[in-house]
């Protein structure tokens, strides 16, 4: 769907700081904040004074009645905290001012310095022009006005007063805030503050009658950290002290305006936190909205309890501020203890508006019901769910509750500033009229948002698109601020082009359909949908059609898979019934099938009293995996059941598999229904191979199969999966986790080719032979090769091995294998063939490192290292030890046989570059995110050199063995360096790729030779390929692949690939497209692009030969290949097998073949 409909505002306010001036200005005495600490202490009272319908205790109580609620001035118990409009605007005009003296270098006696810390010191960050050109600010707001990056406060505090104060403050004084939740571990805050290159940050020292649970005082770890210096803040005295003498201008006013005015850390798909950079005007644009459509009356009272860590806190407490309500904050601890105590806070402060998300309220609305509970029903004039799919029965069940309330459905995320569409459930009843549906929709696009639905089979259905005023600056990955909308609108979005405002969207991965009142419904995320026999299905349609059984009150649904395959979907219900109850769990089937297809029921049912949550109130999936009976206790052992009573067993798995009452010994599993989800389910509870019920798809048949492998001794268990999205707590086999190299579960891929497919070999697998002849040699990214005796003579001399192909024709790619690696795979892959065997070296963000036949897709070892692992490995000349660094600044030497550690380094910074190995020297040079490249001895077992760089080391660098070991010059390249260097060992030249999108070639003196620019920033090493003489290739963030001479850096030919390229491209040295016509051969070139496709280029012969640029079609897509999920690992191609890893947590081995 697009916006095209919705037109562009002006907004009417410049600034979020001018509206809280223009709002205390008006009711300076007003209650703007009560801490409600005094109602806390009495909360049991006041419940069990509501429930006996008694009159309140007049000595606890200071004032509190439905009269108030009525009237501007709020309830206020006896130990309440209050604060006015003036005095918090008291405390931001002192603070303020101080915190822009502290910055600037000045000092304070609340700030706690420390030796390693200097705040006059200037930090670079780098923001791209793409993201500048493309900022929502730039387009209508700020023309003519440059950006800067801000000083990034950390603020650490629970909801409060104080966090309030500190939030405006440091918009005030032109900086960016940075939420530091107390809730998170030590190791994630001091993670998050060192990453980041906070400048300050903000804690309490005492907080407002005490209730601060995370007061300065008692958090030394965060003081002795040292990262950077801290400011000790207390509200009463800021409230109290006069203001700095000068005058601070106005953020909104300046020439020079900040690219962000806060940095929120949330959940990324790589496992690791990405720091999102909202945009003031994002904020300003969502605060616009709500007055707009839903304005809040001055007397209304409004709780602030959302966690700091969720960007839906920000409007909670912004909005009353700017509107003059007043804010109730319950302490932090009780409400996490027991986030049902909220029901005495609503009740007690008659309060007016709530934001939270549909499990709290699912959870809360029993009590919500109980006639007790009047006084909510009677004063909650709005609530905002958000957060989470609002399913239907819930939606209905709220709003006959709360008949007086009007409920909204947002949708949105941190990187759209929290929401970006919108649905008044008023209009529910109308769209029911004529649409089925299974959730409340998520409705139309807020003011100055476009939403856009991009689908491959219709326009009305898609994945969202989100562009406009409510998108983030970008994600903060020091130095740089990446931009976030870098996807262009697809052809295929359905809408005319004349109907987007902007150029670049926000790709969400969540997936919606359009009604046709133009009303978005919410399908699923992307990785909560699942795909049977080609069909998608969402989890959340599953668990909508469970939620309207009259007897199920609420339920989730989890799905097991392997290696990709479905295994089997599992409900867990909330109901009083239990699981004995077999009349019951077919009503429950029968239920499902007369609103879904029999393959989207679930195989397991499991009941319980209530589903675990989060902190924030969403359903707890971890936990709720964590609870799930051991599954070898549902799994049938076949080696146990008598043999004469095999095939009963098997008849009763098929019969629950498909749902049928009778299965005879003959009757074929696939011809009755079977598909690969109930196939899956067969496997999982016999313990079998998958492929082995399609090879013996009868009881008869598979029990002749099981007794004959019984009595061979061959092995016919197969390994099974874990939960979707969850990391596995070891093989579910359970009695073989623990095995390195002889566990039956690494080795599916290899014994899979022993039930159906052929194992021939083409001609042109000669390569792939066990019994070629190699010698010891290995390849890295960037056609990066180390070589031994005879095999670096034959390399030289052009006598290795060749894969011949067919020019004419067209390519395909097809997977062989993939090995799950727990989590996202960034590293590259090292590929190492010793002797005739060929071995596989890769790690992942698991902290797992693995090693694999690269053939067959055996692991044959794998070792848990301390951190995870994003960089390639290397091996050493002799190739009895693999190299690899982690992010705990370790670099691991490993016995190459067994993975076992030999030695390591501690470089006390994360390692992300390349080991590189100088055989002649016998050093290992290895750079650190500590500023320091490091040359250790590997024979010696010592580090005999350090050298401050300056900055942190991403890329590898590039050894010149014939270079004496001293400093000979340094360059100043005026950008960030992230991929690994290059040489050029025909003239000595030093190829460099830079994050601006410039390609510099420097000779032996340090002097530029030349110096090329491509259309994005390039964030991946050059590739220099004897295949492909005197050429460099390098990919950019535009999704372009050029080529440019070597010696001169003239550009030869580039090519589009499409989406961003954030890897390097690897010449395949060993394979030659020919024809009978030509004698010349074609060469082909793998390059992976972040969205998950693997592309086959071919380079036509003259682009080989000639060097110069050319008007023709040279290069062409020969082969592509989509897998799932996110490759920013660079490939290597040997042969026409593609090794590359993926942020869908697998390292894969693609094989390309010719129609």
């Amino acid at each position: 769907m697009a916006s095209g409909g919705v037109a562009e505002h002006k907004l009417s306010a410049c600034c979020i700081l001018h509206e809280f001036y223009k709002a205390a200005s008006k009711f300076p005495n007003k209650i703007a904040v009560i801490h409600a600490s005094g109602f806390a202490r009495i909360a049991g009272d006041f419940r069990r004074d509501c429930a006996a319908e008694q009159p309140l205790d007049d000595n606890i109580v200071k004032f509190a009645s439905t009269e108030a609620a009525s009237s501007y001035r709020p309830p206020v118990y006896d130990g309440d905290e209050c604060f006015t409009f003036s005095e918090i605007l008291s405390a931001v005009e002192n603070l303020s001012s101080r915190l822009r003296n502290i910055l600037d270098g000045g000092d304070d006696p609340h700030l706690i310095k420390t030796l390693s810390v200097n705040l006059s010191s200037e930090k670079s960050v780098h923001v791209s022009g793409s993201l500048i050109d493309s900022s929502p600010c730039s387009q209508q707001h700020v023309k003519h006005r440059s950006f800067r990056t801000p000083k990034v406060v950390g603020i650490y505090m629970e909801p409060s007063v104080e966090y309030i104060v500190a939030v405006l403050s440091v918009v005030r004084c032109g900086e960016a805030f940075m939420p530091l939740d107390p809730t998170w571990p030590n190791a994630k805050i001091l993670s998050l503050v060192t990453s980041s290159k906070v400048d300050l940050v903000i804690g309490i020292k005492s907080s407002t009658e005490g209730n601060c649970c995370h007061r300065l005082d008692a958090l030394k770890w965060l003081i002795d950290d040292g990262s950077c210096p801290i400011f000790a803040l207390f509200m009463k005295e800021t409230i109290k002290a006069q203001s700095h003498p000068f005058q601070l201008g106005w953020p909104c006013e300046s020439e020079s305006l900040r690219s962000f005015c806060y940095l929120m850390y949330t959940s990324g798909s790589s496992g690791e936190p990405k720091g999102v950079c909202g945009t003031e005007i994002g904020l300003l644009n969502r605060f616009l909205w709500m007055q707009e459509l839903y304005p809040p009356d001055e007397g209304d009272v409004v709780l602030f309890k959302t966690p700091i860590s969720f960007v839906d806190h920000l409007q909670e407490f912004l909005g009353p501020l700017l509107t003059t309500c007043t804010l109730v904050i319950p302490p932090f601890n009780q409400l996490k203890e027991n986030m049902f105590h909220i029901i005495d806070f609503l009740q007690g402060y008659f309060i007016n508006r709530l934001v939270a998300v549909p499990s709290l309220m699912r959870a809360i609305v029993p009590a919500l019901q109980s006639p007790h509970s009047m006084i909510i029903r009677n004063s909650l004039k709005l609530l905002v769910l958000s957060g989470e799919v609002l399913h239907l029965s819930l939606g209905k069940m709220l709003l006959e509750l709360l008949p007086r309330t009007l409920v909204l459905n947002l949708y949105g995320s941190t990187e759209v500033t929290g929401d970006c569409t919108y649905f008044d459930c008023n209009r529910l009843p109308l769209i029911l009229e004529n649409e089925v549906l299974g959730s409340i929709p998520i409705g139309l696009p807020l003011s100055n948002c476009d939403v856009v639905l991009v689908g491959e089979d219709s326009p009305h259905q898609g994945e969202i698109y989100v562009g406009g005023l409510c998108i983030a600056a970008g994600y903060f990955h020091y130095p740089y601020l990446l931009p976030i909308t870098d996807v262009k609108l697809p052809p295929n979005s359905g809408c005319p082009s004349s109907g987007h405002r902007v150029k670049d969207y926000f790709k969400t991965g969540d997936f919606a359909r359009r009604l046709p009142s133009g009303d978005l419904v919410f399908l699923g995320r992307k990785d909560r949908l699942v795909k049977v026999n080609g069909q998608r299905i969402a989890l959340e349609e599953i668990e909508s059609a469970l939620r309207d059984h009259p007897d199920v009150a609420d339920a989730t649904v989890l799905c097991r898979e392997v290696e990709g395959e479905i295994l089997f979907l599992e409900a867990h219900l909330v109901t009083e019934k239990r699981d004995e109850d077999d009349e019951f769990l077919k009503s429950l089937k029968s239920w499902i099938l007369c609103k879904h297809p029999q393959i989207v029921i679930p195989s397991r049912f499991l009941f319980t009293r209530s589903l675990p949550l989060t902190s924030s109130g969403k359903v707890d999936y971890l936990s709720l995996a964590a609870s799930t009976p051991s599954d070898k206790q549902l799994r049938i052992n076949i080696e146990e059941i008598p043999q004469d009573h095999l095939i009963q067993v098997i008849k009763e798995v098929f019969s629950d598999a498909l749902m049928v009452e009778k299965v005879s010994v003959d009757d074929d599993f696939f011809v009755m229904g079977g598909n690969s989800i109930s196939a899956a389910y067969v496997s999982f509870k016999l313990g079998i191979h998958m492929k082995l019920l399609y090879t013996y798809p009868t009881p008869l048949r598979l029990q002749m199969a099981l007794l004959s492998s019984s009595s061979s001794g061959v092995d016919l268990t197969r390994p099974v999966g874990e939960m979707l999205g969850n990391r596995p707590h070891g093989s579910l086999l359970g009695d073989d986790s623990n095995r390195a190299i002889d566990n039956p579960s690494k080795k599916l891929k290899a014994e899979s080719s022993a039930y159906g497919g052929s194992t021939e070999q083409s001609p042109r697998d000669s390569l792939w032979n066990p019994a070629a002849l190699h010698t010891e040699c290995s390849f890295s990214r960037c056609n990066k090769s180390t070589h031994g005796g005879q095999c670096e003579e034959s390399y030289l001399h052009d006598t290795v091995w060749s894969n011949i192909l067919p020019r004419d024709g067209r390519g395909f790619l097809r997977e062989l294998w993939k090995i799950h690696m727990d989590s996202c795979v960034d590293a590259s892959p090292l590929v190492v063939f010793k002797g005739s065997d060929m071995y596989l070296f890769i790690g992942s963000h698991s902290h797992k490192f693995v090693c694999i036949d690269a053939k067959s897709g055996v692991v044959h070892w794998e070792t848990t290292l301390e951190g995870r692992v994003e960089c390639s490995a290397a091996i050493l000349d002799d190739f009895s030890q693999v190299v690899v660094g982690c992010y705990q600044g370790n670099i691991y030497f490993l016995q190459f046989s067994n993975g076992c550690i030999c030695w390591s380094f501690q470089t006390n910074g994360e390692v992300k570059s390349q080991p590189v190995v100088d055989k002649r020297r016998h050093l290992v040079w290895c750079g650190s995110y500590n500023h320091n490249l490091y040359a250790i001895d590997y024979k010696n077992y010592c580090c005999i050199y350090k050298f401050p760089c300056g900055g942190s080391i991403f890329g590898s660098p590039a050894i010149d063995e014939t270079t004496p070991f001293k400093k000979l010059w340094r360059h100043d390249m005026e950008a960030p360096v992230f991929g690994s260097l290059s040489i050029n060992y025909s003239d000595g030249n030093v190829i460099c790729c830079l994050v601006d999108g410039n390609v510099v070639a420097l000779n032996a003196l340090g002097s530029i030779v030349w110096k090329v620019g491509t259309g994005g920033p390039i964030f991946a090493g050059p590739c220099i390929s004897r295949a492909l003489p005197s050429q460099v290739l390098v990919c950019s963030r535009d999704g372009t692949i050029y080529s440019f001479v070597m010696e001169t850096g003239d550009l030869i030919w580039k090519h589009a690939i499409g989406p961003p390229i954030t890897s390097s491209a690897y010449v395949d040295e060993n394979s030659q497209l020919t024809s009978h016509i030509s004698h010349l051969s074609n060469r082909l070139i793998c390059v992976c692009d972040s969205s998950g496709s693997i592309h086959v280029l071919r380079v036509e012969s003259h682009a080989i030969r000639d060097l110069k640029p050319s008007t023709k079609d040279i290069v062409h897509e020969f082969a592509r290949l989509d897998i799932k999920g996110d490759i920013f690992s660079s490939p290597v191609m040997i042969g026409g097998r593609i090794f590359v890893g993926c942020r869908g947590d697998h390292v894969y081995c693609i094989k390309l073949d010719v129609e």
